[in-house]
């Protein structure tokens, strides 16, 4: 399984450089969708319901005080998806990769998992709880 350092990479080899919420939300994405249409996890890595949205921790302390992502700084390994996981985060950045980071944002926190995740939180307080591999799967799979 790759890791999400693997996926982000290929992400910003594809599309180029990007911010790091958007690199974020569509590394989210690209699990959700993984989960529902490969029927198994794309990266390993827990996702957590950050106030500003779904946040991937260890992917985070990565690009931690960059604006903009490029390739070189994710230390991941692009070769490492197998075709069925490149075909899903092709798919994703596709559909989602045009769209801004503030889009992705806002559209994560209209959907439940992010939302559920963030019960009894305060707007912009800060938040570790996880977005379970399970509400991601239930939710998606239901659009």
């Amino acid at each position: 399984m790759p890791s999400v350092f693997d996926v982000a990479r290929y992400m910003l080899e594809k599309r180029g450089p990007m911010s790091a919420m958007k690199l974020q939300k569509l590394c989210y994405y690209a699990q959700a969708w993984s989960l529902v249409w490969d029927e198994k996890p794309l990266f390993p890595e827990p996702i957590q319901a950050w106030a500003n949205g779904p946040v991937i921790p260890d992917l985070y302390r990565q690009h931690q005080g960059a604006f903009e992502v490029r390739p070189e700084m994710i230390d991941g390994d692009s070769s490492a998806l197998d075709k069925d996981q490149r075909d899903t985060v092709d798919a994703v950045l596709r559909d989602l990769g045009g769209k801004t980071a503030q889009w992705l944002s806002d559209l994560t926190h209209r959907e439940d998992p992010w939302r559920e995740a963030r019960k009894g939180y305060a707007p912009g307080e800060r938040s570790s709880e996880p977005i379970t591999h399970a509400a991601l799967e239930e939710f998606y799979s239901a659009l």
